[in-house]
């Protein structure tokens, strides 16, 4: 599995180079030049059609919020001609839902495209980090490069499409989901819809933001490692402090310890994380599971009886993934005297693996960046993302990520925007989606 998933990352190092001449790069044809210049055109358009969704906030709890970015831009499909509906999510899941646009083509003309984004952020109510400031050629607010700055990307590449008479004839579904920075649970309901969709299609695309390599190239992602959690429970035998390495054993900060300690030392390999996120130790420990928090109280003359530890757990593959728990289980047995530990594992994420069917959506991209003047695409290291709606689509159809805006610091209060990267994105996805529609 390894030395395959080396082929392929080494394939994909070649898109975004020099190509043979089986791939040689290629012209624009004239619709193709005006779905380029209508891109450049609106440009200022998408720009504030992104700087009205930026001034909503729509963090992931935040419901009102997420349906009135939705609302926003399903006005935008429904010009384009698209049927749109919202799709609710069951009231105890606490999440806005989905925006859902399509459009039915022409039957066996080119492949059925799903295009996937987001309309949540990170940032919740009351946030500090700005909504929408402009300094120095950057644009900084919540959620421009993670990712409404994507979102904007699909509306301005299929209206460049259609205001070219290039969307005729194409069957495209557009997935904008509201709660991919927290995903509700169950996640089989939460993502229901979109693997109904990659079900009816021959590719997806998804517009996550654009990450460059270690030298400054642009990329995009063509595998994914898996996301799960775990949770360690360590029990000790309460005492008084002077017992602690003799009758009463070493107690649970010890044990807790000892274990963690050696996940570090024992269970790391490429392209595999193991984050230990939360502990609470002491006498009484009390975990507030649903809002990532807990409380605990202990007396340094105490020793401790109880450890709660939760943390992540990524990975390349099913394979690395039962390498890794079979050797954090077996360590977790290993215990101090006086102590006991046990851990539990809860999937979330499926991993998206590399497939050639990844590769070549990949190198379409990459020649159509090549063909626009805009230099070829390179492949991302799946290690170097986090995780992503692509993945529960991936295992059933091509697929390909990162196809959104350049930007730095997602996530934090400095996240900001690349404004220029909005109209490189539009063209690329533009050129792409009508190449895959023919």
């Amino acid at each position: 599995m390894r030395r395959t998933m080396g082929r392929l990352l080494a394939m994909a190092a070649l898109a975004g180079s020099t190509q043979t001449a089986t791939v040689a790069a290629q012209t624009l044809d004239p619709v193709e030049q005006r779905i380029v210049a209508e891109v450049r055109s609106h440009a200022p358009q998408a720009l504030d059609l992104l700087r009205q969704s930026v001034l909503i906030n729509s963090g992931t709890m935040n419901a009102g919020g997420v349906r009135e970015v939705g609302k926003l831009f399903r006005s935008q499909f429904d010009a384009l001609g698209f049927q749109t509906r919202w799709v609710d999510m069951p009231p105890a899941m606490r999440r806005a839902g989905h925006l859902l646009a399509t459009r039915a083509g022409a039957p066996g003309k080119g492949k059925r495209l799903l295009l996937l984004g987001h309309l949540d952020t990170v940032f919740e109510p009351g946030s500090a980090v700005p909504m929408w400031e402009q300094k120095d050629g950057r644009i900084r607010g919540q959620g421009v490069s993670d990712m409404k700055g994507g979102d904007v990307i699909v509306i301005a590449a299929l209206q460049a499409l259609q205001r070219a008479g290039a969307l005729e004839g194409a069957t495209i579904a557009v997935l904008f989901s509201g709660d991919e920075e927290d995903a509700g649970e169950p996640i089989a309901t939460a993502r229901a819809t979109m693997r109904e969709l990659a079900q009816r299609s021959d590719a997806a695309l998804s517009f996550e933001s654009s990450i460059p390599d270690q030298d400054g190239r642009t990329t995009a992602t063509v595998g994914r490692r898996a996301t799960a959690s775990w949770e360690l429970q360590v029990s000790g035998r309460q005492g008084h402090s002077m017992n602690v390495f003799g009758a009463n054993g070493y107690g649970a900060v010890y044990e807790a310890a000892r274990i963690l300690d050696a996940f570090r030392r024992e269970v790391a390999e490429p392209g595999l994380t193991f984050n230990p996120g939360l502990i609470l130790g002491g006498t009484e420990v009390k975990r507030d599971a649903a809002n990532a928090r807990g409380s605990a109280f202990g007396k340094t003359n105490v020793i401790a009886n109880s450890v709660a530890v939760s943390g992540d757990l990524r990975y390349l593959d099913y394979a690395q993934r039962d390498r890794a728990q079979a050797r954090m289980r077996a360590i977790v047995a290993q215990h101090l005297p006086g102590a006991g530990a046990s851990i539990a594992f809860q999937e979330a994420y499926p991993p998206m693996a590399v497939t050639p069917g990844n590769l070549k959506l990949l190198d379409l991209y990459s020649r159509a960046s090549r063909d626009a003047g805009l230099g070829p695409i390179g492949a991302l290291p799946a290690e170097a993302r986090g995780a992503g709606d692509i993945q529960f689509v991936a295992p059933l159809v091509d697929s390909l990520d990162g196809l959104g805006a350049s930007g730095n610091g997602a996530h934090s209060s400095n996240e900001d925007l690349d404004p220029a990267s909005i109209e490189r994105g539009a063209i690329r996805a533009a050129l792409l989606i009508y190449r895959l529609t023919r």
